[in-house]
């Protein structure tokens, strides 16, 4: 699909087209959703078909994962007219943090951290990520949140998978994505062709 495009009809998802299959290996993930981040109405229409089900929900902040969940989290915070914190991977960070340890989609041990001097008791987070895989980067995520006395406002990713770890999100918190449930099965399978 041409970046400047835009079809006459725009179905929750229409985007979707937009991303493109790993062409690279087992080492990075089975598709690159960034393409869709550069076509202007693409991602206003993936942001609004994020929001939608949190309409009238009391959100203080919007964090974004490290690191391709930082360019649709800010996305979201200047929608909502929300601030943006960053929830980085280890290391990254200048002043005082906290860290929780989680295994990452395709298996490997990692540590992520945020500042501790941004979520306050009480204040309702909306977490924000490209993808929820196996959902272990998400748990990290409303572990730090929740660790720190702030409340779990919602999930928000451009797709989240089927999986047990997804699974357990879900069933715990409001969630929102962008895949139409008639596609739902070839994403779980990560098969390509729904264009």
């Amino acid at each position: 699909m041409d970046l400047s495009h835009v079809p006459a009809t725009r179905e929750k998802g229409w985007y979707l087209a937009l991303m493109a299959p790993n062409t690279k290996g087992p080492n990075y993930a089975w598709l690159d959703p960034s393409r869709l981040y550069c076509h202007p109405q693409a991602l206003q229409d993936c942001v609004a078909d994020l929001l939608q089900p949190f309409q009238g929900d009391p959100i203080d902040l919007v964090a974004g994962i490290d690191a391709m969940g930082f360019i649709l989290g800010a996305a979201v915070a200047t929608a909502l007219r929300k601030g943006f914190l960053a929830i980085r991977k280890a290391g990254h960070l200048c002043v005082e943090t906290l860290s929780e340890p989680y295994t990452d989609y395709s298996g490997r041990e990692k540590v992520m951290e945020v500042r501790t001097d941004t979520v306050s008791l009480g204040l309702r987070v909306l977490l924000v990520d490209q993808w929820v895989e196996t959902g272990g980067t998400m748990r990290a995520a409303i572990r730090l949140v929740e660790r720190l006395g702030g409340v779990v406002a919602g999930v928000a990713a451009v797709c989240i998978e089927d999986s047990e770890g997804a699974r357990w999100i879900q069933e715990r918190y409001k969630c929102a994505h962008c895949v139409p449930p008639r596609l739902q099965p070839r994403f779980d399978r990560h098969q390509t062709g729904w264009e």
